[in-house]
């Protein structure tokens, strides 16, 4: 097993390690983190991570609309690869949950959007 494909089943870990844990799969798996302007950037950080949280907690996601849909699809492709690779993420309750996905989209949201030196996210003439 590559280190990519590493399971992580350690379950008394730290949230802030957890989350990391799940950042850098998104980082290095996840093309949609790389959306060239801020408001895009935000727009799908929140999308897809609140489906994918819906999804983690049993609960049901709207698929109304194309873009509802696309970032479902997004969001299925990443709980599906957290289950299989983080199995603590299994046992975690839906507080647990909703809190581990709020942290989450923080950090990626610092790490793509705020804290970001690219300036093109934020020209106005990109």
């Amino acid at each position: 097993m590559n280190a990519s494909t590493q399971k992580v089943e350690s379950p008394a870990q730290p949230m802030a390690e957890q989350v990391e844990q799940l950042i850098d799969y998104i980082m290095k798996h996840c093309l949609w983190q790389f959306h060239s302007r801020n408001w895009d950037r935000e727009r799908q950080n929140e999308e897809i991570l609140k489906k994918a949280q819906q999804l983690l907690c049993g609960e049901p996601v709207d698929l109304s609309t194309p873009s509802d849909r696309c970032y479902w699809v997004d969001a299925v492709s990443l709980v599906d690869a957290y289950k299989e690779r983080y199995p603590w993420i299994n046992a975690m309750s839906k507080p647990e949950l909703v809190e581990l996905m709020q942290a989450l989209k923080a950090r990626l949201d610092y790490l793509t959007i705020s804290g970001s030196l690219n300036e093109e996210l934020s020209d106005k003439h990109y």
